[in-house]
C-alpha cells in the first residue's frame, strides 16, 4: 500500500482476489482461537497461539526446529508470501508476523483490517479445513535484533543506553489503576504500573474504527508528539506481547524505524520479578 516505508499491507480485497493463489497462503491467528473453527476465509490455515506457537513446558517461542516442522507440516513453505489476519485488530497476526521476521521469512504480509473487517464486508468465508501438502520450512536462528528480553530492559532502567521504552497497553494499565483486564486475568502482574521511564503510546491509537492502519503522517504526529519518534532505538512492550508486536509493526514497518525491539516477556514477566522498579501514575 502507498506511503508506507515497506509494501507490508494488502486489502481485504487483494486477499479475496487470490484466494485460489498456489503462491500464498493465508493464515489466521486469533486472540479467540474458537473463532477460525466458527468461520475463517477460505483455505487459511488456523494457528492456536497458546498451543501451536508457544513451548508448552516453558513461557517461550518454539525453538526453530519445532516452528518450521510446525509450519511446514501445515502447507507452509519458504517459498510462500505468508498473509495473516487474525481477530482483535491483528493483534496476534501483527504478533506471528513478528515472530515470522525473528525467524527470518521476509516475504510476509499484514492484511489491513482484522477478521471482522473481512465479515463486515460480506467477503466468502468457510468452516472447511484447508489440506495442502506438506512441504519443508526452514527457520533460520532468532533474530536478536528485534526482540528484547528482561536483562536488555533492566539495562535500560539502570543506565538508560539511550533507548526509548514504549508501553503500549491502555492508560489504566500504565497507572497501575488496572492490574490485569477482564478476562486475562491468567495473564497478569503481582504489581500494576509500568517500567520507569517509558512512554505511553496505547497501540489502538495507531488504528480506525474498522482496524485499519492511520496514515503515515497521522502515525508520525502520533508518535513524534509522545517523543518517540526519533533516531533512538525503541523496545515496545504490552502484557504478553502482542499488543507491542502491533505496534512493532507500525514503528518497524510502516514508519521505517530501523531499530524497534519487541520485549516479548513484556509487563507480565516485569511486573513479577522481584527487585525490579516499576512506576504508577500517569
Amino acid at each position: 500500500m502507498a506511503d508506507y516505508a515497506n509494501d507490508v499491507l494488502v486489502s481485504t480485497d487483494w486477499v479475496a482476489e487470490h484466494l485460489e493463489d498456489d503462491s500464498i497462503r493465508i493464515v489466521e491467528v486469533d486472540e479467540n482461537p474458537a473463532l477460525y473453527a466458527e468461520a475463517h476465509i477460505p483455505g487459511a490455515i488456523g494457528f492456536d497461539w497458546k498451543t501451536d506457537l508457544q513451548d508448552q513446558v516453558k513461557r517461550d517461542f518454539l525453538g526453530p526446529d519445532d516452528f518450521g516442522r510446525l509450519f511446514g507440516e501445515r502447507g507452509i513453505s519458504n517459498e510462500h508470501t505468508i498473509v495473516l489476519y487474525g481477530d482483535r485488530n491483528n493483534w496476534f497476526a501483527a504478533y506471528t508476523y513478528w515472530y515470522l521476521k525473528y525467524y527470518g521469512h521476509d516475504d510476509v504480509r499484514l492484511m489491513n483490517g482484522p477478521r471482522e473487517k473481512w465479515i463486515a464486508e460480506d467477503k466468502p468465508t468457510s468452516t472447511d479445513l484447508p489440506s495442502f501438502e506438506p512441504t519443508s520450512f526452514d527457520a533460520q536462528s532468532g533474530d536478536g535484533a528485534i526482540r528484547a528480553t528482561r536483562d536488555e530492559v533492566r539495562a535500560v532502567v539502570d543506565g538508560g543506553n539511550g533507548k526509548r521504552l514504549v508501553d503500549v497497553r491502555s492508560p489504566q494499565e500504565f497507572s497501575g489503576e488496572l492490574i490485569a483486564m477482564a478476562g486475562y486475568e491468567q495473564e497478569g502482574a503481582q504489581r500494576g504500573g509500568h517500567i520507569p521511564g517509558a512512554a505511553s503510546v496505547p497501540w489502538a491509537q495507531a488504528v480506525r474504527e474498522d482496524g485499519t492502519f492511520k496514515s503515515r503522517e497521522e502515525l508520525e504526529e502520533l508518535y513524534r508528539g509522545k517523543g518517540v519518534l526519533s533516531d533512538d532505538p525503541i523496545i515496545a512492550y504490552c502484557r504478553i506481547g502482542e499488543r507491542s508486536a502491533h505496534t512493532w509493526f507500525v514503528l518497524h514497518e510502516l514508519l521505517g524505524h530501523g531499530d524497534v525491539k519487541n520485549y516479548d516477556g513484556s509487563w507480565t514477566e516485569w511486573g513479577n520479578l522481584v527487585n525490579v522498579p516499576i512506576e504508577k501514575g500517569a
